[in-house]
């Protein structure tokens, strides 16, 4: 459905000239944690929006309705195709109309400036050219059918570590060249309707306060003409943001303009006008999703999670963003009927789906790995080996393994009782976790009791207890244990990775586990916790390498886990966690072929890939994860990916690493050379570069030329491709621009694809922009354009094919 999102500007003016003062400031908080007021005297409906950029979560933070669950934004950025990325932003759209939600807050559109950031998963790349086109599309897409997008986090939230205390001290040129040009593409591109302002604070201002970066280039150079939300508990003071060009503060209703906004009006230090222009905006934005004067109409055709269609869309996508990186020998794709294949791993049946924190989502169920590879290639074929212990912080237990003990229902029971002890309310919940919220239904309990009797087919050790913070007794047949869970600093240390507590118990088929806890000051998720016993990662190591020896092909699946990427922390290495390194050095040194598939978002170490014949990364594939795992490996889909960011060899290389800051700042002192841009300056030598992926086909390149000039602005290339390989492919040609002068990093200007089968050919043109051809001038605060240099193609930076002068455009 496309609604109407002309503005009715008379009518805007009309409420805001109804309003009194009061009224309009507490419209410009929210009414909920993820709601806004409305208001029936002028037709404003309540606007509801909910947690992205890669599934339509809903109000709930856990225990919602289930919902798509899409590939992480880096797996999706991978395909490097826009098409892909206004399909998943027309996707989320449909699910947002169908929870009748009106903002999806997405995309993250932070730069990958360092390896070790928590929430790189979330985010598109480490280039701010690509971020921003595909940002781009995405949003159009999304808004196209009257759902609002609201980009992320304005501004310099590279990292999570202090987020929301840090300040980021940029010099403007990389403010201007790298941070802010993905916001000025969407921006430019797409109109998005909000944005969200960050916890951080960028040169000694927080985000939410910064007059110049939010009142002078979002919406006075730009022209931005929609609304800027905080991020959630960003705002510190009123005043003086309500000043700086802040126009929403969330949550609500307990905000800080909520308590001191009026006051401040009346007291001369923010206009009237001022609170008006904000309440333009808010109406602006409740006319753009259907909200004011008329409710909008929600469409109930809409494709469930769970339907053909949406399977079909989502192992697709995932399937075409992962890369190989490594294929000797032609590997892969492997095929049914080849041989015997050892799948080797713990994340083969524990495949992670999604990273940790706000963005997560009830999926309606996640595919794992095993059982793709089980479905593709024949159970027959296939023998699934456990491998070593992955996670220190365990997960609220699989739902399919425990039984509510009244109903006998999948699932748990929760009851809450009072300070007598007397029962308020008990209820059944369809997962084994679920929120604490200071609005929710146990938000006045004085204790609260999870019990559930647990599915297993034989008596078994197994590790028994729960998730969240706060005091906890646990009991089980034999067993019963006291301890105390703290929660994480910062704001959602209770939410976003809440820790774990379990002991290693002896348990009969059915036994029941009933865990209770009193009141807690912070919100949380709370659960339960039953999983096998861990062993020795020398059994583990033993038992694999068994099984490799003896079949013809060791498939290893090694990865990340929410305990590395996740919101709220970053990382100290880039070390697969546990003993997995191990695990690949040696299968590799017994296996006749050993193919490593990678299920992590962001560049890991990998000591062993010179022992190792392919290498899928593979990301967070989302629902679909194992079917489409499959399809790339057999190439039922060419992964035809490309890296959005660098790889380094190993720990503390690159141009910027360390995310955690000194005396509460952190330095961008790499300046505009991050990610590939600082690798190529340096002539460094990275594990992969910044583009890299073999796909399943092989390409010649002739005559390249530069055929569009504007200035000493670059503005069209082509070069002719001919597929020389076996396979049909598809191929992603970028263009970069390396400049005359040293001291300025190369940039990627453009990219365009085709796709061919074996012996066809085509002139493929690259249309190049000229945005990331400036130079920020901060003494005149202009731009310039680069003067001369080289034009490079390439299938990557570490495969270029050819090189060209901008001077002359003569062919290379």
């Amino acid at each position: 459905m496309t609604i109407d999102t002309e503005i009715p500007h008379a009518t805007i003016d009309e409420a805001v000239s109804s309003l009194d003062l009061r009224t309009k400031i507490r419209l410009l908080s929210g009414a909920r944690m993820f709601s806004l007021h409305g208001d029936t005297s002028i037709g404003l409906e309540e606007i509801v929006m909910s947690d992205g950029p890669t599934g339509v979560r809903g109000e709930a933070v856990v225990g919602g309705r289930p919902s798509c669950l899409l590939p992480n934004a880096t797996l999706i950025a991978q395909t490097w195709n826009r098409n892909v990325l206004a399909e998943v932003g027309e996707l989320l759209a449909e699910e947002a109309q169908d929870q009748q939600t009106h903002i999806v807050l997405g995309p993250t559109i932070n730069l990958h400036r360092t390896p070790l950031g928590g929430r790189l998963f979330e985010c598109f790349s480490e280039d701010p050219y690509l971020t921003g086109v595909l940002a781009a599309a995405y949003v159009s897409a999304l808004q196209a059918k009257g759902i609002g997008a609201s980009p992320k986090h304005f501004l310099a939230n590279e990292s999570e570590t202090q987020r929301t205390t840090v300040d980021c001290v940029v010099d403007e040129r990389s403010l201007r060249e790298l941070y802010l040009l993905p916001f000025e593409i969407v921006e430019q591109d797409a109109t998005p309707w909000t944005v969200m302002a960050s916890y951080n604070g960028v040169n000694g201002t927080t985000a939410t306060e910064h007059d110049e970066l939010i009142n002078g280039v979002l919406k006075s150079e730009w022209g931005f003409d929609g609304l800027v939300m905080s991020d959630w508990f960003a705002t510190k003071r009123a005043a003086e943001s309500a000043n700086a060009g802040l126009d929403l503060v969330m949550p609500g209703p307990d905000t800080v303009w909520d308590r001191g906004l009026e006051k401040a009006v009346r007291a001369g230090h923010v206009s009237e006008a001022t609170i008006d222009d904000h309440v333009r905006r808010l109406l602006t934005l409740a006319a753009r999703v259907g909200a004011f004067p008329t409710a909008r109409s929600w469409p109930k055709d809409i494709a469930r999670p769970d339907s053909d269609k949406r399977r079909e869309q989502l192992r697709r996508i995932a399937a075409e963003g992962m890369t190989v990186l490594k294929n000797d020998g032609g590997v892969l794709p492997l095929t049914p009927g080849t041989g015997t294949v050892a799948v080797i791993g713990r994340h083969a049946t524990d495949t992670v789906a999604q990273g940790g924190g706000s963005a997560r989502v009830r999926p309606p169920h996640v595919v794992s790995i095993a059982e793709g590879l089980e479905s593709a290639l024949g159970t027959d074929s296939v023998t699934l080996v456990d491998g070593v212990e992955t996670r220190t912080r365990l997960m609220a237990v699989p739902p399919s393994m425990v039984r509510d003990p009244e109903s006998g229902e999948q699932g748990i029971r929760v009851r809450a009782f009072d300070e007598a002890g007397e029962l308020l309310e008990s209820r059944h919940i369809e997962v084994a976790e679920l929120e604490v919220a200071e609005d929710g239904w146990l938000a006045g309990a004085h204790r609260i009791e999870l019990s559930a009797d647990v599915a297993l087919p034989a008596p078994a050790r197994m590790r028994v207890g729960v998730i969240g913070p706060g005091d906890w007794t646990v009991a089980t047949s034999g067993h019963t244990e006291s301890f105390t869970i703290t929660p994480h600093q910062g704001p959602g240390g209770g939410l976003h990775r809440p820790k774990s507590h379990a002991s290693v118990v002896p348990l009969e088929a059915g036994a029941r586990i009933t865990a209770t806890t009193g009141h807690h000051y912070e919100m949380r998720i709370i659960g339960l916790v039953v999983t096998s016993a861990p062993r020795s990662s020398a059994a583990a190591i033993s038992e694999a390498v068994e099984a490799a020896a003896g079949a013809d092909t060791a498939v290893v699946v090694v990865g990340n886990t929410q305990e590395q990427e996740t919101e709220g922390q970053d990382q100290k290495t880039l070390a697969l966690p546990g003993d997995q390194d191990a695990l690949v050095a040696a299968v590799a040194a017994v296996a006749r072929r050993t193919v490593v598939i990678v299920n992590a978002a962001s560049p890991v170490l990998m000591p062993w890939i010179d022992d190792v014949d392919a290498v899928l990364f593979a990301g967070l594939p989302g629902q679909e994860a194992g079917d489409a795992v499959a399809a790339a490996l057999t190439g039922a889909i060419e992964p035809a990916g490309r890296l959005v960011t660098t790889f380094p060899r190993h720990d503390g290389e690159g141009p910027a690493w360390d995310p955690n800051p000194t005396a509460g700042r952190l330095s961008y002192s790499e300046g505009t050379a991050i990610g590939y841009r600082g690798w190529h300056r340096d002539q460094a030598d990275p594990l992969f570069w910044f583009g890299h992926g073999l796909g399943y086909a092989s390409w010649d390149y002739q005559e390249a030329r530069v055929h569009q000039m504007e200035g000493t602005i670059v503005r069209g290339v082509e070069v002719t491709l001919t597929n020389i390989g076996t396979r049909h492919g598809r191929e992603t040609v970028q263009v970069y621009r390396v400049p005359r002068d040293p001291a300025d990093p190369v940039r990627l200007i453009g990219w365009s694809q085709v796709s061919l089968g074996p012996g066809e050919h085509d002139t493929v043109q690259v249309t190049c922009d000229h945005r990331p051809q400036r130079v920020w001038d901060p003494a005149e605060r202009r731009w310039h354009q680069l003067p001369g240099g080289t034009i490079v193609i390439a299938r990557g930076l570490g495969d270029v094919r050819a090189s060209l002068p901008v001077d002359s455009g003569q062919e290379g």
